[in-house]
């Protein structure tokens, strides 16, 4: 039974490794804490979602105040025609006893249609210019995201889910767009036909727009209720499509992890409790506004009653005409339709406020400090490093590495080795500028690198890590990356070195091929090609983060032997577990627990006996 639950506790803790579940994560006082599905709430912020949506907006005030200008225009237009039909009804009354005009009925019947002819122009118009404007806003939202991802640094998406963030930049931004294209128009129009149709009642007749108002207070207090009550469900609607968003593309990103240890069922079951809440705050949010609807419609037939029977009295006491009735019941559809019209746009409009709320959160997150001022450079390196007091933790209340300083000189090929957790990775981020540091500094060439840009600091340096990375394009594409002017003959040669240029010829289009979803690429082959993008990068300092963990012992050997080409006469930092492969390295740095514990050449590691000695002793002993 204990090794049941020992298996169990393994099998969690390497799912939270690899696929990046961790119930603490730090981003939950963002509003996403606690176990992952699990949704904090948030305040009602329908108001500031809604005026941050329009200042983002207001480049495209102009086009939208036209739109708006059109709609209202097509509406007060629209609400002369009921005037018109009042005439034509008491004409056809008239002539019940006598002759009916014809005449005159078909001059104001000419002048209806030509009215609500420039009624649907106006609405059209103000149509063809959301459905152009809308898109224009959602396409600057999304490149704001996509460039400020580009300035978020790294601590931010060790801490959030990656399903999440492409969830605020597709459904998000989608339910942004189709509001702005509909709603708004709608919701503008609704209060124009609205007021216009209460102002055009009191101008007909006082007692009956008395009575139609009456019958419609009841159901504004009634939306109003509904309203401050769905709000917050639709926040959590939009909250928990995120953390399904981000569970799903956790699980799948991991699925040979999930299907190696047999977790299907947890996930199942962990995916089952999300989906239960989404679908709790779906149902709560759409059964309160769809309430709106028909509550809306109840009100409109009770205006109906209310003005027939107000209206029959009036009439048998001849202080109106049946015309006037007429009138007054267009009038009261007009005056009750917007109402219903309103419900659907504030329902649209709540959703909308919470996914705004979300998009303008992210892209309020704090960003890497601004480099515009620095105009220190380095074109040319020699390849000096020196770690200086250096401290950092990712957490500022844990430590990671203490203290650490180490003077590596120009050329020198260092292996940083230790036990995992020991801090080698974060050595090499830290050099790479991708987190900064808690205290200390890191020279290069005797240059602060915290003086230079950060994109100065990546030129200088070309990484091959364990995780291998390619984007869906040509191989020719994926090596050559964002290097400028590579010529064939340089691509083959290090393709060449590294053992890959076979293979690369036996694809359908040999460089050409375009490597997708589709592309049997193995492990190793992955890896080949990155360390190969690497030497066609040739920069002048070279990390290698465990680069030939995913291939087999042949081609770790010819890889190898490029690497010994690659590195001599550059500074190149190695990180290893197989020691075997550091042997013939300048300088070997033991870390453990982000202290040097030891440091010197393979052998005289090896004299000094200690850690590096029985770590290596291990390895050779296991290979033995």
């Amino acid at each position: 039974m204990s090794d049941n639950n020992s298996s169990k506790k393994y099998i969690r803790k390497e799912r939270e490794t690899l696929i990046g579940v961790n119930s603490k994560r730090p981003d939950a006082k963002k509003g996403m804490g606690g176990p992952r599905g699990v949704v904090t709430e948030k305040s009602d912020n329908f108001g500031k979602a809604w005026k941050q949506t329009l200042e983002y907006a207001k480049p495209q005030m102009p086009a939208i105040a036209t739109a708006m200008t059109c709609a209202v225009l097509g509406t007060v237009i629209s609400l002369i025609g009921p005037r018109q039909v009042q005439k034509i009804t008491d004409l056809i009354t008239q002539g019940i006893t006598g002759s009916i005009d014809l005449g005159a009925v078909s001059t104001i019947c000419g002048f209806l249609l030509m009215l609500y002819g420039i009624s649907w122009l106006l609405n059209f118009t103000q149509h063809f210019i959301m459905a152009t404007v809308a898109p224009r806003i959602s396409m600057r939202m999304r490149t704001d995201i996509t460039n400020k991802t580009n300035r978020m640094p790294l601590s931010y998406f060790d801490s959030h889910s990656f399903g999440d963030i492409l969830s605020r930049i597709t459904n998000d931004i989608d339910t942004i767009e189709r509001t702005l294209n509909l709603s708004i128009a709608q919701f503008i129009t609704s209060i124009a036909l609205f007021l216009g149709s209460a102002l055009m009642m009191f101008a007909t007749n006082v007692v009956l727009a008395l009575t139609a108002i009456a019958a419609s207070v009841l159901g504004f207090l009634l939306m109003s209720i509904i309203m401050k009550h769905s709000q917050l469900h639709f926040n959590r609607q939009q909250r928990h499509l995120g953390a399904i968003n981000g569970h799903v593309e956790e699980i799948y990103s991991g699925h040979n992890i999930v299907k190696a240890y047999n977790y299907e069922k947890e996930s199942k079951e962990e995916f089952s409790r999300i989906n239960r809440h989404l679908r709790d705050s779906v149902f709560k949010s759409t059964a309160l506004s769809g309430i709106m609807q028909p509550l809306m419609t109840f009100i409109g037939n009770l205006g109906f009653v209310a003005v027939f029977v107000v209206g029959a009295i009036l009439v048998k006491d001849d202080l109106i005409t049946y015309g006037v009735i007429i009138e007054f019941t267009i009038y009261v559809r007009l005056f009750t339709q917007p109402l219903s019209q309103l419900a659907q746009s504030f329902t649209s409009m709540q959703s909308t406020a919470a996914a705004a709320e979300r998009v303008f959160e992210y892209l309020g997150e704090e960003e890497l400090s601004d480099e515009s001022q620095k105009t220190r450079r380095l074109d040319t390196v020699k390849g000096d490093v020196r770690f200086e007091h250096v401290h950092f933790g990712y957490n500022p209340d844990r430590i990671i590495i203490n203290d650490f300083s180490v003077d590596i000189k120009a050329g020198q090929k260092v292996a940083i080795v230790g036990p995992t957790g020991a801090g080698k990775t974060t050595i090499v981020n830290l050099l790479m500028r991708f987190y900064e540091l808690n205290s200390g500094r890191i020279f290069i060439d005797g240059v602060p690198i915290d003086e230079l840009t950060r994109e100065n600091v990546h030129q200088l340096f070309c990484m091959v890590l364990q995780d291998t990375w390619l984007f869906e394009g040509t191989v020719r594409e994926n090596l050559v990356y964002s290097k400028e002017g590579v010529t064939d003959e340089e691509l083959e040669r290090a393709c060449r070195a590294v053992g890959i240029h076979h293979f690369i010829h036996t694809l359908p289009h040999g460089y050409d091929t375009v490597l997708d979803d589709k592309s049997s690429l193995s492990a190793g082959q992955k890896q080949q090609l990155t360390i190969a993008r690497a030497m066609i990068e040739n920069a002048p300092l070279l990390i290698l983060d465990e680069a030939t963990s995913s291939v087999d012992t042949r081609t770790e050997r010819i890889i190898q032997k490029a690497m010994d080409g690659l590195t001599e006469g550059r500074t190149s930092f190695v990180i290893a577990h197989r020691l075997s492969t550091i042997r013939n390295s300048d300088l070997i740095l033991v870390l453990k627990d982000g202290d040097i514990i030891g440091s010197g050449t393979h052998e005289e590691l090896l004299r000094q006996g200690g850690f590096y000695a029985d770590l290596y002793n291990s390895q050779f002993e296991q290979s033995a």
